[in-house]
């Protein structure tokens, strides 16, 4: 466990930002001068999560709501789904589920225990969700999960701002195929620039473990100009492309959805990854943060 170093800042508003060492490096809960109950989480200066306890149904990060859009097409609307989270943050995407689609059962596996104290905290889970939350490797934690457990599993592991190694495989891909049920999706916060190796490598992985695939991201993202966020959505099943291209499409940050063909090209011939040959994500320059 991290030593805890707290300290609480208040900022010009008058509301007190929290500040504390946690296993990932320093965590800071940023209070949100435009929504009363809402706070942006900081590790070591990255943004990881923002949540609104008031309103967990509001997304602001452009990832989390492309998250978000493939939660509500993962089935029909309110219908409770099973989702197992692979990395936790502030339960940001947990929240929303629950907000959205009461009685469903789902299970969080974050590594930095720490890190879900500060969290649970200051950012409490509301009581009657059902939302457990497991402290672990989330490759560990997926691997106890029985077959066909999940409607819906999301990949948003970062450490140090970096994916790790191991959860790029084809041999982490195929344990979440096993956990999903069939017809469930797989969606994933991937992070790259030019000249977006890591996410071509990405995409063909995937390719080798799931027939139907799709990739949301900003179109200066997809054309290698700058460094981002692209979120991967994989199935077993035929995907609902033309609803999640309309809504990405007028997200307040509009994206775009690349899949089929377009995405085939995209990839570009870029190799599958293995344990034997995963790296972690390049790390972000450090403009991305300023």
């Amino acid at each position: 466990m991290g030593l805890v170093a707290r300290n609480r800042q208040r900022d010009r508003a008058g509301a007190e930002a929290v500040v504390e060492t946690v296993d990932g490096g320093l965590a800071e809960l940023i209070p949100d001068r435009e929504r009363p109950r809402a706070w942006t989480l900081l590790i070591d200066g990255a943004p990881q999560s923002h949540v609104d306890l008031d309103d967990p149904g509001h997304l602001t990060f452009e990832y989390q709501r492309r998250l978000g859009h493939i939660a509500d097409l993962v089935a029909p609307p309110n219908k409770p789904i099973q989702v197992l989270h692979l990395g936790g943050g502030a339960f940001t995407l947990a929240r929303y589920v629950a907000a959205t689609r009461p009685r469903s059962t789902q299970q969080v596996v974050e590594l930095d225990e720490p890190l879900v104290a500060l969290v649970r905290r200051e950012l409490p889970l509301d009581p009657t969700a059902r939302i457990r939350v497991r402290a672990g490797d989330a490759r560990a934690g997926l691997g106890k999960l029985p077959d066909g457990w999940a409607d819906l599993i999301i990949a948003d592991v970062f450490s140090g701002a970096r994916t790790p190694a191991h959860l790029t495989s084809t041999e982490f891909l195929t344990e979440v195929r096993r956990v999903l049920r069939p017809g469930g999706c797989y969606a994933a916060n991937l992070a790259d620039g030019p000249p977006l190796t890591h996410l071509r490598g990405q995409i063909a992985t995937a390719a080798t473990v799931f027939p139907e695939l799709a990739l949301a991201a900003d179109p200066t993202v997809l054309r290698g100009r700058r460094f981002g966020n692209a979120v991967l959505l994989a199935a077993d099943r035929e995907l609902p492309i033309a609803e999640f291209t309309r809504r990405v499409a007028t997200d307040p940050h509009p994206g775009r959805v690349e899949h089929g063909r377009a995405l085939a090209d995209f990839t570009g011939g870029a190799a599958p990854v293995t344990d034997a040959s995963a790296k972690p994500s390049p790390v972000p320059p450090a403009s991305v943060f300023r």
